[in-house]
This record gives structure tokens, sequence and C-alpha cells, in this order.
């Protein structure tokens, strides 16, 4: 018998998070239907039956927390999940006086929010405890290994395997993942947050135990493989034999894999709102009737100017240049025709306005019918683990970073005005701040975030990224300290670009770093490689003159050819671990071979890490000014 489908409730008023959670929601098979404002959410809640409500509380007519109040008061029993921006305790009380069931944070996790709305759901028996368990969104399958996200069970052959909570988190996290290689630092910002996350080698040691248990308990086949450079990721599953043709195994195999994990998440995000950027053209396109008729009221013109503002700052980034110059340009011209205050209906245009803002607007309605510019830039090598606030109410702009900020070695957190601003500077400090200075909902723009930056953390990186670009709002930023200003739109390649620059010369690395290669091409290709990001590099040919050189230049940093004649790499990494004023140098092994026993041998002489011939930029980059940091981090420690 057929279980009739969950039915939920999303009451939200931003278009573009709306349409995000719904086809999340209805991606885990749950019936949708939605309100974009608390009136009308208030209406389907009294006519329809639903097992749950995702409320937003900050939603118009009538607010999230009024309905809530209100529902309850109709003895309205199913649960309400509040979405805010607030997470300070009065609104938390306010929202759970009002009878909310539970609250999260926006913006949020998928994974988490799709683990609230479960919890919810048993707790209000909607569905039974063991259900979930049956779908394949909560049971994760890897040949003979079972995952069951409701029980917290590992299987393999029914046969349990014990793992901890870290183990079980990192081996959802493949499974969820399929296709992915995920690097220490992605796996770091997926598994903990800011301020407690462990070393890179605790990752190691997490796989390592993880292979173990899993072998321990019957598994045969090695499912976590180390892709050497880049990090780690799950390995194909065995296949069975003899294939059984069965198409609703088959498609269940593909529902679950399309939840696990889609290796084209990019194009994924741009046909998702390749529709969000019609439905704001078509603001605009009313706003041009309205003009020709000499009826444009205030409120579409304010809305009308909003989304030509987003659409300035986000279809570069979409592959779309020409259409945010096209969208800048109705901005302005919109701004040009600000309204005189307490009218209702703006001015009459002249014609030359109104024929301008028409071809506007027609010129980005051509623009979604041609194909995307491609661009052939390769990203920009980065360092592990950077942590990122981009404050900023454009959700496609972030939406498009979130998504290109793992593979480009950032962990970015978004807040979409300056109050969120705060609550996140209060919980912990990025290592950079991206900042717009317009915020259309609220009064405070980002030069007042700027002022308070520079007052309480004057060291700290900011970089305006703004489609203001007046010589005021110049003068302001510099005056304020601001080491960059970006113009919108901009991609998402140049933004990184940018990041990385800032971070780079914030991290004080005149840093020194001594290479020893008796390869002299081997030395120049190394050098050209880091000198570009700051570093002051040492170089040194002959291995018998290493400890001259490391006593005079007195390195930062050591980089060791693993095989040298006369001396090599490995006896000149033991010589520096002995010395009691150089035992703590960071020291890396460049070699090509990777074998077990050649690895153990390097590290056991007392190596850092170890770069892998031939030699990639990125990595050598990443692997070198993130041992730099950490090193950096560790001396402030010592010293406070």
């Amino acid at each position: 018998m057929n279980k009739s489908p969950i039915k939920i409730l999303l009451v939200e008023d931003d278009i573009l998070l709306s349409a995000t959670l719904a086809k999340v929601l209805q991606a885990n098979d749950y019936t949708i239907d939605t309100a974009s404002d608390g009136q009308a959410g208030l209406d389907l809640a009294t006519l329809v039956e639903y097992d749950l409500m995702v409320l937003d509380v900050q939603v118009p007519k009538l607010d999230g927390i009024s309905l809530c109040r209100q529902l309850r008061s109709q003895n309205y029993r199913k649960p309400i999940l509040l979405l805010t921006a607030n997470d300070s305790d009065a609104d938390v009380v306010a929202g759970f006086d009002a009878g909310a069931d539970d609250y999260i944070n926006k913006p949020c996790g998928t994974e988490v929010l799709l683990a609230r709305i479960r919890t919810l759901l048993r707790r209000s028996k909607a569905v039974s405890p063991g259900s979930f368990a049956k779908d394949s969104s909560t049971t994760l399958t890897w040949g003979n290994l079972c995952l069951d996200m409701d029980s917290g069970r590992v299987t393999c052959d029914e046969q349990v395997i014990s793992l901890t909570a870290t183990e079980y988190n990192l081996l959802e996290l493949f499974l969820r993942n399929p296709d992915r290689i995920f690097s220490r630092s992605a796996i770091l910002d997926r598994l903990w947050g800011f301020e407690d996350a462990p070393t890179d080698r605790a990752i190691n040691t997490h796989i390592k135990d993880i292979r173990k248990k899993l072998k321990a308990g019957n598994m045969s086949a090695e499912i976590i493989e180390t892709v050497y450079g880049m990090g780690y990721r799950l390995k194909p599953p065995p296949q069975p034999a003899p294939p059984l043709s069965n198409n609703s195994d088959t498609d269940s195999t593909n529902k679950q894999k399309s939840r696990a994990g889609d290796p084209s998440a990019l194009d994924k995000v741009l046909e998702r709102f390749r529709g969000v950027f019609k439905q704001q053209i078509a603001v605009l396109s009313s706003a041009q009737t309205a003009l020709l008729s000499g009826n444009l009221e205030v409120e579409l013109y304010l809305a009308a100017k909003n989304e030509a503002h987003k659409l300035a700052g986000s279809m570069a980034s979409f592959g779309y240049p020409e259409g945010s110059k096209l969208a800048r340009s109705a901005e302005h011209l919109l701004i040009s025709l600000s309204p005189v205050a307490g009218d209702r209906i703006l001015r009459p245009c002249n014609d030359e306005e109104i024929s301008r803002f028409s071809e506007l607007v027609t010129g980005l309605e051509q623009e979604l019918t041609k194909p995307t510019v491609t661009l052939t830039t390769s990203p920009a090598p980065t360092i592990l683990s950077h942590r990122v606030l981009m404050v900023d109410d454009d959700t496609v702009l972030t939406e498009r970073l979130k998504v290109e900020c793992d593979a480009r070695g950032f962990r970015i957190k978004i807040a979409p005005n300056v109050t969120a601003a705060r609550s996140r500077l209060a919980m912990s400090m990025p290592d950079l701040i991206l900042i717009d200075l317009s915020f259309p909902d609220t009064e405070e723009d980002g030069l007042t975030l700027l002022q308070e930056l520079k007052e309480r953390s004057p060291n700290l990186p900011v970089i305006v990224f703004t489609g203001r670009d007046s010589l005021a709002d110049r003068l302001a930023v510099s005056r304020l300290g601001a080491k960059q200003f970006l113009h919108k739109p901009a991609t998402t390649d140049q933004i990184f670009r940018a990041i990385s620059r800032i971070l780079i010369k914030t991290e004080a690395l005149r840093a020194k770093v001594l290479i020893v290669d008796d390869d002299p091409a081997m030395l120049a290709h190394l050098s050209a490689l880091l000198t570009p990001w700051g570093l002051d590099v040492i170089e040194l040919t002959d291995p018998q003159g290493f400890w001259e050189m490391l006593v005079t230049t007195s390195p930062n940093l050591v980089i060791l050819d693993l095989e040298m004649p006369q001396i090599g790499g490995l006896e000149l990494c033991q010589v520096v671990r002995q010395d009691s004023h150089w035992g703590d140098l960071p020291i890396l092994v460049v070699t090509a071979r990777t074998d077990r026993d050649s690895l153990s041998q390097a590290f056991l002489a007392g190596a850092d890490d170890f770069i892998t011939k031939p030699v990639l930029g990125p990595e050598l980059v990443t692997r070198v000014l993130s041992r730099l940091k950490r090193t950096d981090s560790r001396l402030n420690q010592g010293n406070t």
C-alpha cells in the first residue's frame, strides 16, 4: 500500500531562497506548497492539512511570530520550524513562546534543515520512526555496506561496525558525494566549525581508522581512495555479478546517486537561477510598460531598481557579462528618475528616457537567449582553509561563490546584511571580509560596518565589492582602511583572485623559503612558482653548503629534494631535527616516489609534508603557504 506523501508549507518571501528550499525538499520526496507572505500562509494552513510548516520570521503582511501565535491560538497542532536571521536569545525565546517547535538560522545548510524536519515529523508521528530508514535519502549504501542515518548504525552484511561520531560523519560525507574529491580543508569545513577544526593530520588519522574498522568488519574492498596531492574520494562500488535487470532498482539507485552528489553542481546552479533571472527581468518589463503609460507607481519603481541592482551583480558570474552591463545601465537610469518624497506615482519621463530603458530591458531579455560565456582562466592557487565572511544580500551571487569555494580552498560564510554580519563576527573572526555597500532593505550600509571594523579590528583585511562607483564612495572606503575596491559586476574568478592577493599580502609573507635541489631547472621552476606569492626564495644547488646557508639566511621553511647525490634530503632533514634551535623548522620534501615505504621514511626523518613530482603549482603554493600560516599561528599563541 502506498503511503500518502508528506506535505510541507513553506512561507518565505525571498524568491530565490523559497525556490531553492522547495527544490531541495521536493528532491527528498516531500510535497511542497509555498506562500510569499504571512497572510497567505495563514490562509493555506487553515484550508489545507499539512504535516509541517517552515516559516520565515520576517515575512510581509503578517510576520512569522504573529502567524505562529495566531495558529496556536486556533489549536493548530502541526509542527512549525522557524527560519530566522536573528539568533539572539530574545528572538529565540519569542519564537518558542509563540509556539514554534524549533528554529534554524539563515543561511542554513540543507542537511541540517532536512535533519530538523525529520526530527519534527517523527515527534509529531507524521512518519513512523522506521519509515525514513527505508527511504534512500536516509540509507546510504556502497556494495554490502549500509549507513542508516536514523539509527546511526553502519553495517556490512548485517554485521554492525562500530564507528566514532567523527568517523560516522566522515563516512556519510563520502557516501553522499560519490564523485567528488574532498581536500582536507573541505572536510574540515564540512565537519567542523571555524573555531574547533583540528589539524590536517587528524583527517589522515580518521581516514586510516575508518579503513581499519571497515576491514575488520568484513569489508574486503577498499572504500576510500587517496588522490595524492588533492585529497580523498569514494571509490566506485564493486559491481554485482550477474547484473539484475530491474527497473525499480535502477530508478532507486539513480535517485540515491542524484541525492548523494552531482559533479555538475555549477551547471545545476545556473539552470536553477536562469528562471529567476527571467522573473527579475519581468519586473523591469512591467516597469517599462508602466513608464510608457506614464503610470509607474513608486512601489514598482523601487522593485525594478532593486532587481536591476541584483542582475548587475550576478549575471556576469553566470556567464552573461553583457547582461550585467545592461542591468547596471538600467539601474543608473532608474536612480536618475528618483521620485519626489511623498509621491505615489513617478514623475513623467521624457521620450529619450523611456526609449533608453526599453532598449535596456529588450537587451536583457535577448541576453538570456544567448549561450553563456565560458571563462577559460584557470583558478588561482589559494591557501587552504581560509575563512571568508561575505556580507551581501545578492543570493544568486553568494550561491555561486559557495558552490566554487571548496575547489578553491576557501570556507565562506554568508551574512545578508550588516546586522547578520555583526552576529557572525561575534561568534568568530574570519581571515577576510568581502562586503557590499548597498542593502536596499535596511537603513545601514556597508560603510557603517567598515567604520566599526576600523575601530575594533583595524588589521582585519576588507574588500569592498559593490556596484557603487562614485569618487565619494571610493574615498570613504579608502579612508576606512579597506584593502581593495572591487566594482560589480565581476566574475567569480576575479573575486577569488582578489581575495587571494589580499590574504597573501596581509600575512606578512616576506617569509624566506630555502629550496635545496641539485637540479637547477627544478630549482628555477619551484622558485618561479613561489616568488609571485611574496616569498623570498633562497636557492641552493649544492647540499654540501646547506648548514652554512641555513644559519646565514634563517629561513622560515625549507624544501628539500629527497634524492640528491652525496647528501640526500632525508639526511638533511634529520640533521635539522637534531638541532635544538632549528628542530621545529617546517620541512617539505619533494619526491617522485609515492610508495608507502618512501613516504614513511620521509615522515620518520622529520618531514612535515611531501610534494610529488611533477610538481603542480597550486599544490606547492597551497602546502607552503598553509604550513607558514600554521607555524606563524603557533608562534603568536606562544607569545601571548
